[in-house]
């Protein structure tokens, strides 16, 4: 009971921090791992570990779908060529490269232990390359192709780390096995994912009335997804991802939109919650762990854990310029469709972040071997670990923006998008409802298509393409901005009015909770019209 309620505590300070982040807009991700380095240094906190057996259950299979929920089927295809070279052939070359100078560096270091290091590192994080890039204004594509790799890598990285742990534990591997073995497990992963969305869509189109129970089902969705693979062999992380993927591109037909918010905002806080917890464990066990490599200087972990870094951080140059230019020289057809500017391949180059999935993969490490035997330099593999995860994120994500404004790269505007999608879906239904209700009453045709016509008149004042940036005048987004805001401030009339009659004990209890829903969802809609950059 008492580690548990020093669990929560810790979490109340990560979410206050999360909160401080987000109000100096500084990446969530580095303020958590940041977190784990303070939680280390304070005295009298307990050792808290899970068992590394349940670690990838608790932490990959939500957090995995959590991405894929908010990646772009569509974008995805698009780029499938980049993200298949980024997400297979980049994390196998950077777990040998890896394991070459791990290897060579340290002296206790064996080949599987090395590659098992490798694997661990290899693949970026989806969840702290989505966090640290938000708000940048990078070219879509580019922001597809690194959602899209943090995603797959995962699948590639975690075979690899599988065939390691098992090179280790049994003393046997076979090269042609594993590559066939990655294909297997792939496909395997693939169609169960695929087999599990459809059930899972067909349920919720089918039989789901409720919202509560809705919601409920799709928090257990991935654990099924995962675990289903993970019986039958096949990669748990694909099928995850497949699920959430398939699932994603069709939630505007079958949940309502009382579920889809609250299955937004649930899904938010639990992702939230999950990666404080798992630098919060990290954090806990980091005193431990360093004490278990005391027998080594203080500067050779110094000079190992930087070195590592090193090469995770220049490895992914060395294989992105070839697998970017290769491509482009051999192929004609690549060089009219596809766009080039070397700034976008230096941005992909620098966002490599490491984040909550390898730290899931160093504390899944077993603590035995066999029944007597310890597993060998574990303590050593998750401090290099963190160390390459605390640079990364720190340096990397740090830097990333300063990276962007020297290569004086132009913002891409996602408002100028938004503003010509909200053109488009308004004169359809204009245009709809004079073919389809021109023989409804006047008055009420006019009130009908009056609403529409008062939205698109207020977007033909934004002038928000032509004029974006303003310089220096008054731009029409901000008029459409104030008209906003207006009606949110009416809208604070009503509930202050609603809320002086619930205290009076003039409003019945359910009418009171029913209106006052009305007007948070209005807000909602609202402060979601509203023209302000990301």
């Amino acid at each position: 009971m008492e580690n548990i309620a020093v669990i929560i505590m810790l979490l109340f300070g990560v979410a206050f921090l999360s909160l401080v982040s987000k109000r100096y807009n500084f990446p969530i991700p580095i303020v958590l791992v940041l977190c784990g380095v303070i939680i280390s240094v304070v005295p009298g906190l307990p050792v808290i570990a899970l068992s590394p057996e349940i670690v990838f259950i608790i932490f990959l299979p939500p957090l995995l779908y959590h991405a894929a929920w908010h990646t772009s089927w569509s974008d995805f295809k698009q780029s499938i060529r980049p993200i298949t070279f980024a997400a297979v052939g980049l994390v196998f070359f950077t777990t040998g490269l890896v394991a070459v100078f791990a290897h060579w560096l340290i002296d206790d270091m064996s080949w599987p232990l090395a590659f098992l290091l490798g694997a661990i590192v290899s693949p970026p994080d989806a969840v702290s390359a989505t966090a640290i890039t938000k708000g940048l204004g990078l070219n879509p594509r580019l922001i597809a192709i690194l959602e899209g790799e943090s995603l797959v890598n995962d699948a590639s990285g975690l075979v690899a780390y599988k065939y390691a742990l098992t090179a280790i534990t049994a003393g046997n591997f076979v090269l042609w096995q594993a590559g066939l073995n990655f294909v297997l497990m792939s496909v395997l992963g693939i169609a169960i994912g695929l087999a599990v969305g459809y059930i899972m869509y067909y349920i919720h189109k089918r039989f789901v009335c409720d919202d509560i129970i809705e919601v409920t089902l799709t928090l257990l969705t991935p654990f099924a997804s995962y675990l289903l693979a993970e019986h039958f062999e096949g990669s748990g992380v694909l099928a995850v991802v497949t699920t959430g993927l398939f699932l994603a591109a069709r939630s505007g037909t079958i949940f309502s939109h009382e579920s889809r918010i609250m299955t937004n905002t649930i899904w938010d806080v639990l992702n939230n919650i999950l990666n404080g917890l798992i630098f919060i464990l990290i954090g806990l066990q980091l005193r431990q762990i360093i004490a278990g490599i005391s027998n080594y200087s203080g500067n050779s972990l110094f000079i190992w854990g930087a070195v590592i870094s090193i090469v995770v951080i220049l490895v992914r140059f060395l294989w992105v310029i070839p697998a970017t230019m290769i491509p482009r020289i051999i192929s004609k057809r690549i060089r009219e469709k596809e766009s080039f500017d070397y700034r976008n391949m230096i941005i992909f180059g620098w966002s490599g972040m490491r984040g909550v999935v390898s730290m899931a993969a160093a504390l899944a490490l077993p603590l035995m071997l066999n029944k007597t035997e310890e597993f060998p330099l574990r303590n050593l593999i998750i401090y290099l670990v963190f160390c390459v995860i605390l640079s990364t994120l720190v340096i990397q994500g740090l830097t990333l923006p300063w990276l962007i404004k020297k290569l004086k790269i132009e913002r891409y505007s996602i408002l100028a998008e938004e503003y010509n999608i909200r053109n488009v879906i308004v004169s359809e239904t204009i245009a709809h409802i004079e073919d389809n209700f021109s023989l409804l009453n006047d008055e009420l045709l006019h009130n009908i298509k009056s609403k529409y016509e008062v939205k698109f008149n207020r977007l033909q004042k934004t002038e928000l393409p032509a004029n974006f940036f303003g310089n220096g005048k008054l731009l029409g987004g901000e008029i459409f901005n104030d008209f906003t805001k207006i009606q949110i401030d009416l809208l604070n009339v009503e509930r202050a009015k609603l809320e002086s009659m619930h205290k009076s004990g003039s409003v019945n209890e359910e009418i009171f909770r029913k209106i006052e829903k009305e007007l948070d969802l209005e807000e909602t809609r609202l402060w979601m019209e509203m023209y302000e950059e990301n």
